[in-house]
């Protein structure tokens, strides 16, 4: 059953206006307030292929909404003292990780994409991108891409495998486990960094042919970085994200999933009490969402707008405004976004299967700003 709270109706508005009619995709919202929901909403088409229709529960890939899931995580496990405090050196906990200069950088900088690590200098393989803990593993031995610390570029893939081998050396486990036991279950989340089996015919299948790339204007050799980013050196892209050992291998930096729901209460349990859960504290949340990397990044991606981010949370900016200067979360290729207001108590998470852009979620934050006032 749908809803929507008194005073919601614009937003709501703007949902249904961003869900495309051509029978081939769908989207969900959720949004809560004060540790309660006020709007949930989906509609269109989860896959095309067998016309199955968007419902309260069904799963999205979230995409770099996974960057921010599991990057609250790492915060839940500073917390509760199991990882140092995001200023100590990386080599604190995992001593490997200083080759070739990289001792000196601390945690907080690895997960706000300063630690010249955004593209694997060797080829991977298919079984090394499948597994975070053997990409992190290469990463650590290889020479950054640029001086630690003195500059900073989207870690679009990479950023995972890192928060995946510090949630594993904190707990011994899996971050898929990790996840599952102190963010998901708790809340009730239908949510996961490595999908189930039992789960995957539940999956929203993603649309991939609405997504226009644009032509490429750097120098040779920053294409070739930016493209390395994503590929990892062995041809993983975009159109490979509906199969299913990509989904299973819980890939901490793109492939986690979740419904919008299941998204949304998770943020919303970082700045309220939800569903009698509280994930992180005030003090943790300033930590988190702290800006330590802006402005232009390392390699040339043209002209603004450019992200900003916190420790593996990204921060208002004229790339991604969100609710307000006290929102954090993380949005994700192709439409959806997700996260979390400290002064309003807001959780949020717009999830499509569509790739197309990052404005029909915007919309329905600016609606939902209007809401609040």
């Amino acid at each position: 059953m749908t809803l929507v709270e008194s005073g919601f109706g614009k937003v709501a508005d703007a949902f249904h206006r961003t869900v495309d009619d051509d029978g081939r995709s769908g989207a969900a919202l959720s949004v809560w307030v004060d540790g309660a929901p006020v709007v949930d909403l989906w509609g269109g088409i989860a896959d095309e292929h067998t016309g199955r229709e968007f419902t309260s529960d069904t799963p999205a890939l979230t995409f770099s909404c996974t960057k921010g899931m599991a990057s609250v995580l790492v915060a839940m496990l500073m917390e509760r003292g199991a990882l140092p405090p995001l200023d100590s050196p990386v080599v604190e906990i995992w001593p490997e990780f200083g080759a070739h200069g990289k001792d000196r950088v601390s945690i907080g900088d690895a997960l706000a994409h300063r630690a010249g690590l955004s593209a694997p200098r060797r080829d991977l393989t298919i079984e090394e991108v499948l597994d975070n803990l053997l990409t992190a593993d290469a990463l650590a031995a290889q020479e950054p891409l640029w001086t630690p610390g003195e500059h900073h570029h989207y870690h679009a893939v990479t950023h995972g495998a890192i928060t995946a081998k510090l949630v594993t050396l904190a707990t011994g486990r899996p971050i898929k486990d990790a996840f599952e036991e102190y963010v998901a279950r708790p809340l009730k989340a239908d949510a996961w960094i490595g999908l189930p089996d039992s789960e995957q015919s539940r999956v929203a299948h993603v649309v991939l042919d609405a997504l226009v790339e644009n032509e490429p204007t750097a120098d040779a050799e920053t294409v070739y970085w930016l493209e390395r980013a994503i590929n990892l050196g062995c041809g993983f892209s975009l159109d490979r994200v509906n199969e299913p050992r990509f989904q299973r291998a819980g890939m901490a930096g793109v492939t986690g999933i979740a419904s919008a729901s299941g998204l949304a209460r998770i943020w919303s349990a970082t700045v309220t009490p939800t569903q009698g859960v509280r994930l992180i504290g005030d003090e943790t949340v300033e930590a988190l969402r702290t800006v330590r990397a802006e402005g232009p990044p390392f390699f040339d991606v043209g002209p603004p707008p450019y992200q900003s981010w916190g420790a593996g949370v990204m921060v208002p900016s004229d790339w991604e405004p969100y609710l307000s200067p006290a929102s954090f979360g993380h949005d994700g290729a192709g439409g959806q976004v997700a996260f979390a207001d400290v002064d309003a108590r807001v959780g949020f998470a717009y999830l499509t299967n569509r790739m197309v852009d990052w404005e029909r979620g915007q919309s329905v934050v600016a609606a939902l700003a209007e809401a609040l006032g």
